[in-house]
């Protein structure tokens, strides 16, 4: 474990050095120098922001346990099922900075159909919910309990607009599929190993459009990970993707030139 980490720190101090176009300097691509500098680094204020804030703080005050069910490779860092929501939050959750990249992101594209596998307690979904609340966000949690509370910081914050789905991502995801004509976006974050991410998004991929974007978190989380995030870049109907380490988005756009981008974020 311990030269895991070491290799994963190379890799990350690689990545801070040598990733380039940071806030747009130096892209020669249009489409790729509005998405770096209006959304990675967009500087709106949005009031949704302190809601979310609060929430999370609020939970992060918490000392309610929940039993949590893992389909997914679970947690490196909490081993127990019983584990405590602030926990959750803290290990797991998503962060401020990439929840805010995600509010700015749906803002700026506008999306009307999204999909999240992987809702947790609803931080991420409440960002992708909350900049159109006329848009459609369906969200598939595993875990009965994580989901409970999930539905009442969706209701506690109001976003109405939020179909939760509990159960397996392995069964739900093609039921809920044969009902959706087109997804326009679509946040994986359900499953951290390399087929089940694999299968999520050739099942996905059969929905896009021109304008669908797909976002992967923890592409790095495990080589298993990362050599299907190198799958993906490579599959012929991917013309752009952003790597931001951590995370990453791809883009469908024809009229964009087939292209991967290492951007510092």
């Amino acid at each position: 474990m311990k030269v895991e980490k070491i290799i994963f720190a190379g890799k990350y101090i690689k990545y801070k050095l040598f990733a380039k176009h940071k806030k747009g300097f130096g892209i020669h691509s249009p489409f790729l120098y509005r998405f770096v500098s209006e959304v990675l680094y967009g500087e709106r204020y949005f009031y949704a922001y302190d809601d979310i804030a609060e929430l999370r703080y609020d939970m992060l005050d918490s000392k309610e346990k929940i039993k949590v069910k893992d389909f997914g490779s679970g947690s490196r860092v909490m081993k127990s099922d019983r584990r405590k929501i602030k926990d959750t939050v803290k290990y797991s959750a998503i962060s401020e900075k990439y929840g805010e990249m995600l509010f700015r992101t749906i803002e700026y594209y506008k999306p009307k159909t999204i999909l999240e596998l992987g809702t947790s307690l609803g931080l991420g979904t409440l960002y992708m919910a909350l900049p159109d609340k006329k848009a459609t966000v369906y969200t598939i949690e595993g875990c009965p309990e994580t989901a409970k509370i999930a539905a009442q910081n969706f209701k506690r914050l109001g976003a109405e607009n939020i179909t939760q789905i509990v159960g397996n991502i392995d069964e739900k995801l093609p039921e809920l599929l044969n009902n959706i004509k087109q997804l326009d976006f679509v946040f994986f974050d359900g499953n951290h190993r390399k087929q089940a991410t694999l299968d999520y998004f050739y099942r996905c991929l059969e929905k896009t459009g021109k304008d669908t974007i797909f976002y992967f978190d923890d592409i790095r989380w495990s080589k298993e990970m990362e050599e299907a995030w190198e799958e993906i870049k490579a599959n012929e109907k991917v013309r752009l993707t952003v790597d931001l380490f951590f995370s990453g988005f791809v883009f469908f756009g024809k009229e964009l030139s087939k292209q991967n981008f290492v951007v510092k974020f």
